[in-house]
């Protein structure tokens, strides 16, 4: 990998700069591509942006930028697109401020925003080379997500195609299923999750083996299935239904033959079960049976020594006296056969035993 530091000029930077919703956004000459594909829409707030034309007019020092060398000679913004925006937004006009557009200054102050210095790392290298060396840098400003760095990886029509779906403000993914994921569309969290879904974990290798698809089209048919699969099963809303991992419920049971009406009231009953303290752990419950998923509630310390006084320290099985530290609270009768966390349903075991009990 070949990294080389540059030097250019905010007039040299700003030099044909064009802001296109169809064709992306460059300057530079047209030689440096602003926004990529992987990288997100501009989210700087008005005061962040104004601190950059202040370093600026100040002749302060700012951060270095980092670009990458494409195949064809040109560069790509890896770190430094909401820097770069400001400035870029600023010299143009599309911004005042201190209530002063760029055409308001004097000459002397134009001209010594636009001869201000500017330190550029180049980087050159294969994918995985750069892969590293993003996350290395990665240390500053508005820090680039896992997937923007996977998407900087493996960019290309597939990616971008994928992005006209997961990752743009009010995107189609968002408008369908918005409520059932958390994040945001503009941080790459939607198209992550996505691809985390239909890849069963192997992002990076399901994006490897699509990189140079003509378009995403599988991945949006997949995503719409999930959502029908989701709002069929279980037509009743609730919010501790953002955020499950869907993806993977649906991989798992989507050929099963399964009753919304029976799975309703199920749930229901367990939403009102004041001993399941993770409500979101239900939807996953009610299909693989797992209760590790509902969190269920433990014995509180003074259940337990209610418990190992009545029992005077013996455990309920090997009739062994111990210590309170060393011994377990345990159910007398399990809570999936409707015994409740309460003290009289509480019994001390040594650890040994309840773990056998447990089959652990």
């Amino acid at each position: 990998m070949k990294i080389e530091l540059k030097e250019i000029s905010v007039r040299e930077l700003t030099n044909g700069y064009e802001d296109n919703e169809e064709s992306g956004v460059f300057s530079y000459d047209g030689k440096l591509d602003i926004r990529p594909p992987y990288q997100r829409e501009f989210i700087y707030k008005d005061k962040q942006r104004d601190a950059v034309i202040n370093t600026v007019q100040k002749d302060f020092p700012l951060n270095v930028l980092y670009w990458a060398v494409r195949d064809d000679g040109n560069f790509e913004v890896i770190d430094g697109q909401q820097r770069t925006i400001s400035i870029c937004q600023y010299v143009n006009g599309d911004y005042a401020f201190n209530n002063r557009y760029f055409h308001n200054l004097a000459n002397d102050e134009k001209e010594q925003i636009l001869n201000y210095k500017l330190m550029i790392y180049l980087c050159s290298g294969t994918d995985s080379e750069k892969l590293e060396w993003f996350r290395t840098i990665n240390i500053a400003g508005e820090k680039l997500t896992e997937q923007e760095l996977r998407n900087a990886v493996y960019s290309g029509s597939w990616v971008t195609d994928a992005k006209r779906y997961f990752s743009k403000n009010g995107c189609a993914a968002y408008n369908m299923g918005g409520d059932y994921l958390t994040g945001s569309a503009i941080r790459q969290d939607y198209l992550e999750t996505t691809i985390q879904w239909i890849s069963n974990d192997a992002i990076e290798s399901y994006m490897a083996k699509n990189q140079h698809k003509p378009n995403a089209n599988p991945l949006w048919l997949y995503f719409q299935t999930v959502i029908a699969w989701i709002q069929t099963t279980f037509p009743s809303y609730r919010n501790e239904m953002k955020g499950i991992a869907w993806g993977s419920l649906y991989n798992t049971f989507k050929d099963v033959e399964l009753d919304s009406k029976t799975l309703e009231t199920e749930i229901a009953k367990l939403m009102e079960d004041e001993d399941v303290t993770n409500k979101k752990g239900i939807y996953s419950y009610v299909l693989d049976r797992k209760e590790r998923s509902l969190n269920i509630r433990a014995f509180s310390p003074n259940q337990k020594r209610q418990s190992y006084e009545r029992q005077k320290g013996l455990c309920i099985v090997c009739k062994v006296k111990f210590d309170i530290e060393k011994m377990e609270a345990d159910h007398i009768t399990p809570w999936h056969a409707g015994g409740k966390t309460s003290a009289d349903n509480c019994q001390m075991l040594c650890r040994e035993d309840n773990r056998r009990k447990s089959g652990i």
